[in-house]
């Protein structure tokens, strides 16, 4: 089968690997029909991910069409069409009883990281029963990608851990996919404002497409300033850290208000600074987080309900054939305008 496979910082290529096989009676392997990119493999790529090694297949989202399964699994027939949860989860362990399937001890973020991920023909899905979800008929299969992991990371980095409650202010940092992911949930909340800050005009137009109330270009504006302004002089009670480096982080302790809540969602690959000189007194909360994925369940329904259109995030299509392009692409966001990439397999 055909795979982009990961082969050191900056070195990526496509590959002919052997189809997986089933190693245990929890596993199923999934023909994948659609996958995508996320920001976290960028940061593989860069070098920041020191748990994937060289020779690892890439992806860790999409969808596909069970191929076979492990004596073990009991939800899923083959043929059936699946929903890949980001997330691998053995609903076992202690951290899984604490709903804390990130950090199963037995699975977690390990698709694309510490196993082959879904950016191949086929993927090997461990603790299937618990890491994949049936696909309803007569719905956009293409828009339920984005459930696999940007929108459960939107929303339940940003928006549940911070906090957005009804009438409240929001400041969104970045307004790449991710923060686009969490623009559209915190909306489930009703708050008074959602500002979303970036260096990229179409991004921000877009934002204002999808709802935001206030667009600032940190590039030629004091965002600082203008929020601060925007909210009486008492910042944000959410500040949602949506890139991954120390300014944006530093952007958000600056404007969260007192009693307020900084939600980091960024995947930070260098040192950043806690300026406790100024917010021991404030009564904030700083949050961290890696996606669960159990809000899957409940987004899904309110994407049948057209509650919420994830297929707004997808810019552009590829072949797998083509996914160095398609990483291209993506990378290169400011140039191409891409948001999420669809890739078919």
């Amino acid at each position: 089968m055909k795979a982009l496979v990961y082969n050191g910082p900056h070195l990526k290529s496509v590959e002919e690997r052997p189809k997986p096989t089933l190693e245990q009676p929890s596993d199923a392997i999934i023909k994948i029909t659609k996958t995508t990119i996320c920001g976290t493999d960028l940061h593989i790529l860069k070098g920041d991910v020191a748990t994937c090694k060289p020779g690892t297949i890439l992806g860790h989202e999409g969808i596909g069409i069970v191929d076979s399964i492990g004596v073990g699994v009991t939800s899923f027939k083959v043929g059936e069409k699946v929903i890949i949860s980001c997330i691998s989860a053995c609903a076992r362990c202690d951290n899984c009883r604490k709903g804390m399937y990130s950090h199963c001890l037995n699975g977690g973020w390990i698709l694309g990281n510490t196993i082959n991920g879904t950016q191949a023909e086929f993927v090997r899905i461990p603790y299937a029963d618990t890491s994949l979800y049936h696909i309803p008929e007569h719905v956009d299969e293409e828009a339920l990608v984005m459930l696999s992991d940007i929108l459960p990371t939107g929303f339940e980095c940003g928006v549940l851990n911070g906090k957005v409650q009804v009438g409240a202010t929001v400041a969104i940092i970045g307004a790449g996919p991710i923060g686009l992911a969490a623009l559209l949930t915190a909306q489930f909340y009703s708050p008074s404002k959602i500002i979303m800050v970036d260096l990229d005009d179409n991004r921000l137009k877009i934002s204002e497409k999808f709802g935001a109330t206030t667009t600032i270009n940190s590039s030629r504006n004091d965002a600082t300033k203008l929020i601060m302004s925007l909210t009486g002089g008492l910042g944000v009670d959410t500040a949602i850290e949506a890139v991954g480096i120390p300014a944006t982080f530093k952007l958000c302790a600056d404007i969260v208000a007192a009693g307020g809540t900084i939600a980091n969602i960024g995947v930070h690959g260098c040192k950043v600074d806690l300026h406790l000189e100024k917010l021991w007194s404030q009564n904030i909360t700083i949050k961290t987080r890696l996606v669960d994925t159990i809000s899957i369940p409940m987004l899904l329904k309110t994407v049948l309900a057209k509650r919420i259109n994830p297929k707004l995030l997808i810019t552009h299509h590829f072949k797998l054939s083509q996914i160095i392009e398609a990483y291209d692409t993506f990378g290169s966001a400011s140039k191409t305008k891409a948001l999420k990439v669809i890739i078919e397999a």
